[in-house]
């Protein structure tokens, strides 16, 4: 039996020093131009047949083994944030305002490691492994460009495999978890128009600062009294604009938020309860509203018997004590969309360590994990991909 966790950390180094490169060097979503360079010259010099450009910046490999067999595509996303990092790591961002602060310089370097260590292995199982390296998982749809590009065909997955480093958790946790295990993302933007004027008259205006400050409070009652106590929604207003001067009732007020879901029909009731507060109120107080509501991700659902593999895998390879069957986060991921159409499951590896003080929250300026756990992400991520191939 091929032991992953001893190849894994036997390429630490390789692992660790990709990471820090990528790190280093970020960049934001359908701009990873030197980083989809870095990862495509890595799988080339495996030998494997690369494709570039797919999705905009996106990167394709195909590894086969010793015969035909099944397709499993395991995916990696690429892409970093517009923040300006305050770790003072030494391998801090050297790019302005750009740092990788959601771990997707850890994911290519799992992802590029397991290849190295599967294409060491392609004589001994039968299949192939489609290796995707994805731009833009950030809100901007890279998902779904490289699904348009065909990424899904020629040839079609089986099954995906998907995994994220974790700073909600410490080091050790491992997450996999059957069904939705993360949210359904909405993004909403309320315009409420009224008639401004001077704060000293308010009877002369209409007031859409007061109709959005009880827009905000009856928001809340959504979940807190709509979605049972057994089930999931999150209502978020992020941000709210209105108005310059002290003395200035404005004639518009601008709020944006998110709304996440798991299930379609909370989704539907949570979406219709919204637009009966945000049109009730304003109609109350004399005020007009405009209502953006876009969907992002559905909601990242995983097949149970792909799961229920992995799960089996893991435990194997790694023991039971610090697996985690059942925890599910309301934040969202566009693998979801590949997850629509190709049955598999996305997991979760925890990466804090509070005592080195690694455990910054994700999108953190001063975000960054312990880089111990990239050889067990690695050693399961190969085990895995293994389990679905032909021996």
């Amino acid at each position: 039996m091929i032991n992953f966790l001893d190849e894994a950390q036997d390429l630490f180094e390789y692992s660790r020093d990709l990471r820090r490169d990528f790190h280093r060097h970020p960049e934001i979503g359908f701009k990873e131009i030197r980083t989809a360079n870095i990862v495509a010259r890595e799988l080339a010099n495996l030998g494997l047949e690369v494709k570039t450009g797919v999705g905009h910046t996106g990167v394709v490999a195909l590894l086969e083994g010793k015969s035909s067999g099944p397709v499993v595509m395991i995916r990696f996303d690429m892409d970093a944030l517009p923040i300006q990092e305050e770790t003072g790591a030494e391998y801090a961002s050297v790019n302005d305002g750009v740092m990788h602060a959601c771990a997707h310089d850890g994911h290519m370097a799992i992802g590029l490691t397991v290849a190295r260590i599967l294409s060491n292995h392609r004589k001994e199982f039968n299949g192939t492994v489609k290796l995707m390296f994805q731009p833009a998982e950030e809100g901007l749809g890279g998902a779904e460009r490289m699904i348009a590009d065909g990424i899904l065909q020629n040839p079609k997955p089986e099954v995906v495999l998907s995994l994220h480093i974790w700073n909600d958790k410490p080091v050790g946790w491992i997450g996999i978890v059957p069904g939705p295990v993360m949210a359904a993302a909405d993004m909403f933007i309320i315009k409420i128009i009224g008639k401004g004027g001077h704060g000293a008259v308010p009877n002369l205006c209409h007031d859409p600062i007061l109709a959005a400050s009880q827009v905000i409070n009856l928001l809340q009652g959504i979940v807190s009294r709509n979605v049972s106590p057994l089930k999931s929604a999150v209502v978020t207003v992020a941000s709210i604009h209105g108005g310059e001067a002290f003395n200035v009732i404005p004639s518009e007020v601008e709020m944006k938020g998110t709304i996440r879901t798991f299930e379609l029909v909370i989704r539907d009731m949570v979406i219709e309860k919204f637009h009966q507060i945000v049109e009730n109120i304003s109609t109350a107080l004399d005020c007009e509203s405009i209502i953006d509501i876009r969907s992002i991700t559905p909601a990242v659902i995983n097949h149970p018997e792909v799961t229920d593999r992995v799960q089996q895998v893991a435990v194997k390879l790694l023991g039971s004590d610090q697996l985690d069957f059942n925890t599910i986060a309301m934040g969202s991921e566009d693998m979801a969309y590949v997850l629509q159409q190709i049955p598999g499951c996305y997991f979760f590896i925890g990466s804090a360590n509070k005592e080195k003080k690694l455990d910054a929250s994700h999108h953190h300026p001063k975000f960054d994990f312990d880089e111990s756990i990239l050889s067990k992400a690695v050693g399961l991520m190969a085990a895995s991909t293994l389990e679905f191939l032909s021996k």
